[in-house]
C-alpha cells in the first residue's frame, strides 16, 4: 500500500515578487504533476502576488 506522502508530497511555495515570502502545502501529484501557481497575499509587499512552487 502507497504512503500518503508519496500521493500528496509537501511543497513550498515561494513568492515572484522576490520579497521571500513564502507557503508550505501539500498538493496531489496526480491532478496537478506540474508546479503550482497560485495567487495569495504577500505580508511585505501587503497585496496579493503569484506565489510558485519551488524544488
Amino acid at each position: 500500500m502507497a504512503k500518503t506522502t508519496d500521493i500528496r508530497p509537501i511543497i513550498t511555495l515561494r513568492s515572484t515578487a522576490g520579497t521571500g515570502s513564502t507557503y508550505t502545502t501539500t498538493k496531489n501529484r496526480r491532478n496537478t504533476p506540474d508546479r503550482l501557481e497560485l495567487l495569495k497575499f504577500d505580508p511585505v509587499l501587503r497585496r496579493r502576488v503569484m506565489f510558485r512552487e519551488v524544488r
